[in-house]
């Protein structure tokens, strides 16, 4: 297994693509919740009453504890970034032929399956590091000397995002062992995400269904949802917060069973396929 791992990172460390996505997750995570934090600061410095009245209900999102939180709900909106990378790095092995090379070298075919979970779970330990960075500088930057004391509360949050990550990578992994093909791979993941399934979302609250919440992206999302002082914009958005922070352990459960699922039929499929 180390053995295998080794390899994989001699793979990434080389390929440009995985520098150019640190890269880019290095100015979006903080871009994005920038951008936000930036909205929010235009809301509460109206000097009118709403602003005040603002200022009192929202409270600070990015500060500690809810920056955690906060941080990880926007930042989860770029995960197409290192969903690219692992697109790139299953579609390359079939490319380049170096899946058979791999066989012929002596790996078994579930060893192929190993080594690209281990990227899976490479880029989903690089994001989630990346996106605690950012968390943690937002938080101590915007929290005054009381709230930085509350640093270390809803730090479960960063479970929660690598697990929303891992998810929805292995989703993207799914898609390029499947196709094979880069631009098809990436092409079905991109359609799916943004536009397949928020069609069903919108299909099944019309008719007033709740089995939205088992679409395959939409379980993982649930781990994240919207962040507090989004939810306090009026009774009913506050009553589906709490319900919302009330189901996270039921979808964790959820998001596990989807994944294994996922890596299962992966497995199921390379032992069946002609390399």
């Amino acid at each position: 297994m180390l053995q295998l791992l080794k390899i994989e990172w001699l793979k990434i460390k080389k390929y440009p693509a995985f520098w150019w996505m640190l890269a880019i997750v290095a100015l979006t995570y903080p871009g994005i919740n920038y951008m936000f934090h930036s909205f929010y600061e235009n809301i509460i410095s109206r000097k009118d009453m709403a602003g005040n009245v603002a200022k009192f209900i929202l409270g600070n999102p990015f500060a500690f504890p809810d920056a955690w939180h906060s941080v990880a709900y926007f930042s989860s909106f770029f995960v197409i970034v290192p969903a690219l990378l692992i697109i790139m790095l299953v579609t390359n092995e079939y490319t380049y032929k170096t899946h058979r090379q791999n066989i012929i070298d002596g790996w078994s075919r579930n060893q192929f399956i190993h080594a690209k979970m281990m990227d899976v779970m490479i880029i989903s330990i690089i994001v989630t590091v990346s996106y605690s960075v950012v968390a943690a500088v937002f938080g101590f930057y915007f929290s005054d000397a009381v709230h930085a004391t509350r640093w270390a509360e809803e730090l479960q949050y960063i479970v929660l995002f690598f697990l929303h990550t891992f998810a929805q990578l292995s989703w993207a992994f799914l898609l390029a062992f499947i196709f094979r093909k880069a631009f098809i791979s990436l092409g079905v993941f991109v359609f799916y995400s943004i536009i397949i399934e928020n069609i069903i979302k919108t299909y099944f609250r019309f008719k007033e269904w709740s089995s939205s919440e088992f679409l395959p992206l939409e379980i993982s999302n649930r781990l994240l949802p919207m962040p507090n002082f989004l939810g306090k914009i009026n009774a009913a958005s506050n009553e589906a917060y709490k319900q919302a922070l009330a189901n996270i352990n039921w979808h964790i459960l959820y998001t596990i069973i989807i994944t294994s699922a996922i890596w299962w039929l992966c497995y199921f499929l390379n032992k069946k396929r002609d390399l």
